[in-house]
């Protein structure tokens, strides 16, 4: 919140530290501990970005305080090098922070980390700061609008991706952590574009119903004694039914269902990206298919049906205690009338976000292209096609894993591509054998040639010389006074002798 990029690097790399250390706060753990330093390592090749673009700012700029950097801006023209530069540097740190393509793989990997922490670092605050900072820097990114063509692909892949994978996870957190970065993917892809009030109205609705479905995903962990797995779920609408009404609350939201928070900012989004081009519109609109299928996959094969798991955890489910029910109350509230603060413009209702956030936003919007607006018709019809299609896969998800019981299949029993998509296409993987592997092989031969032939043998050489050099002037110090009077007599000589000669 401070009024230069420095003060929120700080806070940046704060909450940077305060993940790592909430990633591995069960540190017996050695997984976990793997998973929070992977989170601090991926988040360190984000953040040289952004200080890399605080360099550039502050040789060009003069400054790094947020009103004199968008002043010195405006005196470049337009997709300058040096703007164009500085925003793609400040978008690498971005992608770090807020788990983008190439950067992500650490976000599903936080969830070894306490459910509250994910809840609150890897769902609603940490995690959006990359979208909070493009905002905060608006009217650099609207006068680089090639960086903001990388953004929204950038942002629409990941959401895809992320959506894809989603799609057969079987962990209850891991499900909602692919979630995440979807919906991170979709504000990103508001950002470019350029519609960041859009983005930013999604990052505070989404931090509503995420939390809750994070909250709630504890909240059926606490029921079952630490069971993470929904193939060992079923069955706990009745039991634990706090949780089953609050979490189905956020699952309507994320899924854009009317008129809950997530309807009224996904389908800005969609909108903004229909007035720029429609095939965009319609990727981002699969996205969100792909996200109203997978949410209530995980609704039904955890609350419906038959309970799956072992007789004797069965015996033990209870409802939460107050101190974690009424955050989800709280959370589930916010979620139902979260999304009335931005009501659509475009249909003459009262945009109350647009309103608060205009005085940050609007002096970029000189630089933006201006889209073709769409008639009210259209806009009611593109309303009616996102809450058609999103009811239309929760009642596909309800057949599928209600009507007809299915059930996930055995990780070894995956072929094809299901295969692939459920081990998250193997980017890990391959992020282990090209950049893991090579570095570790590289630091072995340097350890060899660097640091065990010339860094030992000079530190082991100085030693030896001065251990030598002091054993054998040992042997003449040995108290007799003629010696003594004799060498200070060759020295004498010796120094007359360098006189002459210089």
């Amino acid at each position: 919140m401070g009024s230069n990029y420095l003060i929120m690097f700080i806070g940046w790399e704060g909450v940077g530290l305060c993940s790592y250390l909430l990633i591995g706060f069960w540190f017996k753990n050695n997984n976990y501990n793997d998973a929070g330093k992977k989170a601090f390592i991926m988040n360190r090749i984000g953040d040289m970005g952004f200080m890399l673009g605080m360099f550039f700012m502050l040789f060009y700029f003069g400054s790094l305080d947020f009103g004199t950097v968008a002043a010195e801006a405006q005196n470049q023209t337009v997709n300058s090098t040096i703007l164009v530069v500085t925003t793609l540097l400040l978008f690498v740190g971005a992608t770090g922070k807020s788990a983008q393509i190439p950067l992500y793989t650490w976000l599903p990997d936080a969830m070894a980390g306490p459910t509250p922490v994910s809840a609150l670092i890897h769902a609603a605050t940490m995690v959006t700061a990359g979208i909070y900072m493009i905002v905060r820097s608006n009217v650099l990114f609207a006068m680089a609008p090639a960086t903001l063509t990388v953004i929204l692909i950038v942002g629409t892949i990941t959401s895809v991706f992320a959506a894809c994978i989603g799609l057969l996870q079987n962990d209850i957190k891991k499900v909602l952590a692919y979630s995440t970065v979807s919906q991170l993917g979709l504000m990103f892809a508001a950002l470019g574009l350029g519609a960041f009030t859009s983005g930013m109205f999604h990052v505070v609705t989404h931090a509503f119903f995420k939390a809750l479905l994070f909250l709630g995903s504890g909240s059926v962990i606490h029921a079952l004694h630490g069971e993470q797995d929904i193939r060992k779920m079923g069955g706990l609408s009745k039991p634990i039914k706090i949780t089953f009404i609050t979490f189905l609350i956020g699952s309507l939201a994320i899924s854009g269902v009317f008129p809950f928070a997530g309807f009224f900012s996904k389908d800005e989004i969609l909108g903004k990206a229909f007035e720029n081009n429609i095939g965009l519109w319609a990727i981002l609109s699969f996205s969100s298919l792909l996200t109203a299928f997978y949410m209530f996959r995980l609704v039904y094969l955890t609350f419906s049906n038959e309970y799956r798991g072992s007789n004797e955890t069965k015996k033990h489910i209870h409802e939460s205690p107050a101190t974690m029910a009424i955050p989800l109350i709280i959370l589930a509230i916010l979620s139902v009338i979260g999304g009335f603060m931005g009501l659509p413009k475009g249909l003459g209702f009262t945009h109350v976000f647009d309103n608060y956030l205009s005085s940050v936003v609007d002096e970029s919007k000189q630089y933006l292209t201006e889209a073709h607006h769409t008639s009210h018709v259209m806009e009611y019809l593109l309303i009616g096609i996102a809450l058609a299609g999103a009811i239309i896969m929760i009642l596909f998800a309800r057949h599928k894993y209600v009507t007809q019981k299915q059930l996930p299949v055995a990780d070894n029993e995956l072929t094809g591509i299901n295969k692939v998509i459920s081990n998250k296409f193997y980017v890990d993987e391959w992020y282990d054998k090209l950049i893991v592997k090579p570095i570790m092989v590289m630091s072995d031969l340097f350890l060899v040639l660097i640091d065990k032939l010339i860094i030992d043998l000079v530190v082991n050489a100085t030693a030896w010389i001065v251990s030598t050099t002091g054993k054998t002037v040992r042997l003449i110090q040995n108290g007799n006074t003629g010696f003594y009077v004799f060498a200070m007599v060759i020295g004498m000589m010796v120094l007359f002798l360098i006189r002459l000669i210089l």
